[in-house]
């Protein structure tokens, strides 16, 4: 029988990763979106560098700021008393950096796309700016955040190279699918590899069905 663990491993990776990149990511989005200011299409590189990194890279730099020898990582085992490196937490951390851009560029896009005639008509009625953001402009960029969503956690789902560096391919604890995928092929075990794979394609696929569902989008409320 196909151990599914891994793929439940990295279900639960993803859904941590992309929460990590919605609550950090649309914030970042929004000021993104807005006026120009000194210094944003540097911050805007820098957060989409995961995207032109190769993985292992991306993963080793993550390595020396989390591991136990850096005073990041020294302060959180410290604190919490673990550490985030070769645990599946790590793992999550590894995920939501390297599927960051893919949520925050159609964030980002839209939230530009959103009329802003359409929010001042609603500060006019006396909203204020955060029943605006609610009411007028999350409405409006719902299908660009969902579209964002979705390719962050697929990413996140069969993330390799910088997970593999920075948890490692320890079986039961950080072994997600994609390693467990290649292990399977390096050992010439077809049929594992094989069932993993279609797994994790339906699940993907899954997700994907989910955000083209999402047809009618909610109206702003002015």
């Amino acid at each position: 029988m196909l151990d599914l663990g891994p793929v439940w491993l990295s279900i639960k990776v993803a859904t941590l990763a992309t929460a990590f990149d919605i609550v950090v990511g649309a914030p970042l989005a929004l000021l993104l979106a807005r006026r120009p200011w000194p210094g944003r299409p540097l911050l805007i590189g820098f957060l989409c560098l995961p995207l032109v990194l190769p993985p292992t890279v991306l993963g080793y730099a993550l390595l020396l700021l989390l591991g136990r020898r850096s005073l990041l990582g020294g302060w959180i085992e410290l604190v919490f008393g673990a550490s985030l490196v070769f645990h599946w937490t790590g793992a999550a951390v590894a995920s939501a950096v390297a599927a960051f851009p893919l949520f925050l560029i159609p964030a980002r896009a839209a939230f530009l796309a959103v009329d802003p005639r359409l929010e001042d008509a609603a500060r006019l009625l006396g909203r204020s700016n955060l029943s605006v953001l609610a009411a007028v402009t999350l409405p409006l960029a719902w299908r660009g955040l969902a579209a964002g969503v979705v390719l962050a956690f697929a990413r996140a789902v069969g993330d390799f190279g910088c997970t593999l560096m920075v948890a490692g391919d320890i079986p039961g604890r950080t072994q997600t699918a994609s390693l467990a995928i290649y292990d399977a092929v390096q050992q010439g075990d077809d049929a594992r590899a094989l069932g993993l794979s279609l797994v994790i394609a339906l699940v993907s696929i899954a997700a994907l069905a989910a955000a083209q569902g999402r047809d009618r989008l909610p109206e702003p409320h002015l």
